[in-house]
């Protein structure tokens, strides 16, 4: 038979044209796709050679229906363009491949509607199981996770009450630590960038860092040392400019995102105003610019890979039936220290 795609008719090829091509029952090329541990290597090779040969594709679609489950794991992260995301599901992807379980990546815009989409469309086709970065949720996405009964791992942040499992680390904690650092290092009115807490959950624990750093240190709220801006470079910049102006003496700002605190360096340089002489500044995830830029910025290290990887090690441990897995993993954050502060 050639490699042809399709049989006579242009109708798809089928699982008995791959038998009667390499010569072997319907039940031996079933066992090569799904159970190949049970044939000898010889066997199984013949199989999948053949397979490739006619181009055979597997119906999963109705393998789904039967198992109630298939061999693919979703993941839905806020933005594909945003590169912070881009270490988590690599780390997810490098597990799941190990063990033969496929990933599919959405994008929920930074919308809890559209997460709530998402989420209905993959356990519509079966996924094993989800992968989230929010940990707020629509209660008819939590509703359908309930329902579904699909290990479900929350990254974004460790939450205290996870929808199943949470491995992350706790963005309070590190905004706490980046605070007390800086203050350990002299700074007296130290600012606070994030983007806006009312409609991110992250930033709300960020600025609840800040503020209970402030409180162990006993200094005072001050809400001109505090800005919520958009996203993007010129944020950073910005809200610098507008924090310097309502408080001249602020003389070190922590952004919780490295695109405000390059933002607010390129600035200051434009303006001639010596870091961190001037104005210290520090970042939240150590993106590699951080390290190349001149002063190099004073950052939290957080790790994202392994997040990634670790939310995968965990899945596949609950498909494997476990359940002595821990509900929460935290992973922790380091301090960067650089010339910025």
């Amino acid at each position: 038979m050639t490699a042809n795609k399709s049989r006579a008719g242009g109708s798809a090829v089928r699982m008995l044209d791959v038998a009667n091509a390499a010569g072997v029952s319907l039940m031996t090329v079933s066992r090569a796709l799904r159970q190949p541990d049970k044939l000898s290597e010889e066997t199984r090779r013949l199989v999948l050679d053949t397979i490739h040969k006619i181009g055979y594709v597997p119906n999963h679609i109705a393998a789904n229906l039967a198992s109630n489950r298939s061999n693919v794991v979703g993941q839905i992260v806020p933005s594909i363009q945003n590169s912070l995301y881009s270490n988590t599901v690599q780390g997810t992807a490098d597990i799941l491949r190990q063990s033969g379980l496929h990933l599919l990546l959405a994008d929920s815009g930074y919308s809890l509607q559209e997460e709530e989409a998402l989420i209905g469309a993959f356990l519509a086709q079966r996924v094993c199981g989800l992968l989230l970065h929010n940990t707020q949720h629509t209660p008819r996405a939590v509703e359908m996770i309930r329902r579904a009964g699909v290990p479900v791992i929350e990254t974004g942040d460790l939450a205290r009450n996870p929808l199943d499992m949470a491995v992350s680390y706790s963005n309070a904690n590190a905004a706490r630590a980046m605070t007390l650092h800086l203050a350990g290092r002299g700074y007296r009115r130290i600012g606070f960038v994030s983007l806006s807490p009312r409609t991110n959950l992250r930033s709300r624990e960020r600025l609840k860092g800040y503020h209970s750093a402030l409180a162990s240190l006993d200094r005072p709220r001050d809400p001109a040392l505090v800005a919520a801006v958009e996203s993007g470079f010129g944020a950073g910049a910005q809200a610098m400019l507008d924090m310097i102006e309502r408080a001249p003496d602020v003389d070190a700002i922590f952004f919780a995102g490295d695109v405000f605190a390059i933002g607010a360096l390129f600035e200051a340089q434009r303006r001639g105003w010596k870091v961190p002489e001037r104005i210290a500044i520090a970042g939240f995830d150590d993106l590699d610019i951080l390290q190349h830029t001149v002063p190099r910025l004073t950052c939290l290290k957080l790790p994202r890979l392994e997040i990634g990887r670790r939310a995968a090690e965990l899945l596949l441990q609950r498909l494997e039936g476990r359940h002595d897995t821990p509900q929460r993993v935290d992973l922790g954050f380091e301090i960067i220290q650089r010339e910025s502060t």
